[in-house]
């Protein structure tokens, strides 16, 4: 059995991580069996790599590896590109098509992204999984399959699997073995080293010196965060390494190729949500309903105090606030004065009275007319009241009611008056 650092150095991995170190003897201990594998970490963390050192120590060594990125391939071809197809089964299959499952046979398949699969090839390659069988897409015929498996992804499968995106059954099929890969950010002491090869690669490539960071610079290299990991710490030596004349990289230099270099702090989540926090449309009906019946209730006691007191100034005082609030004025002085609540609430100094009411709420019960719900007879209202405002002057009426006097003239026509 290869030791782990003749393993990095076969297959160019860089760090000494003990995280690391410990996914890679993971790798070299499943290797020789034919269980399941799945790799998991964020993206850009080198994931492909753990597939290759599996197929590199197995007995398999010697028959096809394929990889596969499940995300790249279109929902309605991924089970044509995985297990193949018969001539007709749709439209443009021109002759018959061996998948990539009847093409690895003896060897070893590598399904990046597995997380994105669709359900239904989630259930095609679950039989696989069980019993090495498949049918392709428009075949009756069982075929059989002799793979080994290895998938990798960097979503979080138990979410996905509350989600309902990504079968249970089949998530314990594939991670018989899990094996995970830490990010950049938790490998403080790799990512130095791992800038200076990038660095030295890139040199030989382009034919150029190499560029070197100065203290402040390598001090910004282990703060930042590095969402994007190895990949994206590899694509920035390459920028400075193409760009910058001076091949001694400052502090400046270096953070203009680091994006939001001032948003890396943690931040605490909280796993409850606030009182603020609405978890459905429904909660939030209720709160605007409870919000209306609130300033119903404010409006009535309102309007109660001003017909069992009287439009006196000290009951506009009192209900300052109140008033502020129904009304939504950014100063109650707008109000000039007690007559002014009255014609804003319309109510009719007659029925003011001054003596105790027994039943506080009487007036809600004395409803002499109900109000009329025909908009023809609301628009002959509207017209009346407009033409006696305007001593029967057309012209002012049609004005005030947001039409032409010819229209006026034409209902007025229709209403004979």
């Amino acid at each position: 059995m290869e030791s782990v650092h003749a393993i990095k150095q076969r297959f160019g991995i860089i760090g000494d991580d003990p995280k690391l170190n410990r996914s890679i003897e993971k790798a070299i201990q499943v290797a020789p069996t034919d269980i399941s594998v799945l790799v998991t970490g964020e993206s850009g963390v080198g994931k492909e790599s753990i597939p290759r050192i599996i197929h590199a120590l197995s007995h398999r060594k010697h028959n096809k590896y394929i990889a596969v990125n499940c995300g790249a391939i279109p929902e309605g071809t991924i089970d044509s590109e995985l297990f193949g197809h018969e001539k007709g089964a749709f439209t443009g299959a021109t002759s018959t098509r061996s998948g990539y499952f009847e093409e690895a046979d003896g060897g070893t398949i590598f399904l990046d992204e597995v997380g994105e699969l669709p359900l239904p090839t989630q259930v095609r390659l679950l039989r696989v999984l069980e019993n090495g069988e498949f049918l392709k897409v428009g075949s009756s015929k069982t075929q059989k399959t002799d793979v080994r498996i290895v998938a990798a992804t960097n979503v979080k499968m138990f979410e996905a699997i509350n989600q309902e995106k990504f079968r249970e059954d089949l998530y314990y099929r594939l991670s018989t073995v899990e094996i995970n890969l830490p990010p950049l950010r938790d490998r403080k002491d790799d990512i130095h080293l791992l800038f200076r090869k990038f660095a030295s690669d890139f040199a030989s490539k382009y034919k150029m010196p190499t560029i070197r960071l100065e203290d402040d610079a390598v001090q910004l290299l282990l703060k930042y965060r590095w969402s994007g990991n190895i990949r994206q710490l590899r694509n920035v030596a390459e920028q400075i390494s193409v760009l910058e004349q001076n091949r001694s990289i400052t502090l400046e230099k270096l953070r203009a190729y680091l994006p939001d270099t001032g948003a890396n702090l943690p931040a605490v989540v909280g796993s409850k949500k606030g009182e603020s926090d609405f978890s459905s449309e429904r909660e939030i009906l209720y709160k605007v309903l409870f919000d209306m019946k609130s300033d119903l209730n404010d409006l009535k006691k309102l309007t109660l105090e001003l017909m069992e007191n009287g439009n006196n100034a000290s009951v506009r005082e009192e209900n300052k606030s109140l008033i502020k609030k129904i009304y939504q004025e950014e100063d109650t002085d707008a109000f000039e004065s007690a007559e002014d609540i009255t014609e804003v609430l319309q109510i009719p100094q007659e029925s003011v009275v001054s003596a105790p009411v027994s039943d506080k709420y009487h007036f809600a019960e004395d409803v002499e007319e109900e109000e009329t719900l025909s908009l023809q007879e609301k628009e002959l209202e509207l017209i009346e009241k407009s033409l006696e405002r305007h001593n029967g002057k057309r012209k002012a009426a049609a004005k005030e009611l947001g039409i032409s006097e010819r229209t006026l003239y034409r209902k007025i026509k229709q209403y004979d008056l």
